[in-house]
């Protein structure tokens, strides 16, 4: 499948569905607090994103029955919210996505809930700390494997290594679209593949296990942990690629 060069306007309505989850994002990252429940911080990111004119594009999507994947302590990523209450010392994930008249807009946190080990500390920082390095690395001309495959070193070079099976994509007029962009190399050739080009939006999202990259889908379907059963986590922006280089558009 081609990967799709988008015109200006088109980036702009993009960013305009990322705005709001940006924005939703930090209403989550302000309500992380000990006894705040899961399905409660969900309603609040789904009211955020209807008041802004938007639908929750996670919603229903494959069959997924939240709007925001709250991903607890163990869960890497897709987590359902539920009941549960945060407590001292958990680390959560939040993935959001949007549709706004037609386009989408998709990004993720981990967030410390109180005082955290510095295990956990370390494990936040290397998915957000490889996300952005990530985004400053791209360049016009690059290949998307060469993407993946700086991804995937910086995540070992911290200690950590990559979730298998599970990847950043290309964003538009659908949720995910081409092309899939792994956290890890694929194949022995980072030289090989589509090349990055002005135009091009997509997400990258760094998922990360502590000793063992693979997954395990728990028994509600969604809920994605490591073999390794520790802790893991999530960061995600979606970028656009503009005079050669790569800018954010899920911030708030």
């Amino acid at each position: 499948m081609a990967i799709a060069l988008r015109k200006p306007l088109e980036i702009e309505k993009l960013r305009a569905a990322n705005k709001i989850v940006g924005g939703a994002l930090e209403l989550l990252r302000a309500n992380t607090k000990v006894g705040a429940s899961l399905k409660d911080l969900d309603a609040q990111a789904e009211d955020y994103i209807r008041s802004h004119g938007a639908k929750p594009s996670f919603k229903g999507l494959y069959g997924f029955p939240n709007a925001v994947c709250t991903s607890l302590n163990q869960v890497i990523i897709h987590g359902i919210p539920t009941d549960y209450k945060l407590q001292e010392g958990d680390i959560i994930g939040y993935d959001i996505g949007t549709e706004l008249d037609g386009w989408f807009g998709d990004a993720a946190i981990t967030m410390p809930v109180g005082k955290i080990d510095i295990q956990d500390e370390k494990l936040i920082a290397c998915s957000k700390d490889t996300l952005y390095h990530a985004i400053t690395e791209i360049k016009v001309g690059m290949r998307f494997k060469e993407l993946s495959f700086l991804i995937e070193a910086f995540i070992r070079g911290r200690g950590f290594v990559p979730l298998y099976d599970f990847c950043g994509h290309g964003i538009g007029k659908k949720p995910h679209e081409a092309p899939e962009i792994p956290n890890y190399l694929e194949g022995k050739n980072p030289k090989a593949g589509p090349k990055i080009k002005d135009g091009m939006v997509f997400c990258l999202e760094p998922m990360i296990c502590q000793k063992e990259s693979k997954p395990i889908i728990l028994e509600n379907k969604w809920d994605v942990v490591s073999t390794d059963n520790l802790r893991g986590s999530h960061y995600e922006h979606t970028v656009a690629v503009i005079n050669g280089k790569a800018e954010i558009l899920s911030l708030a």
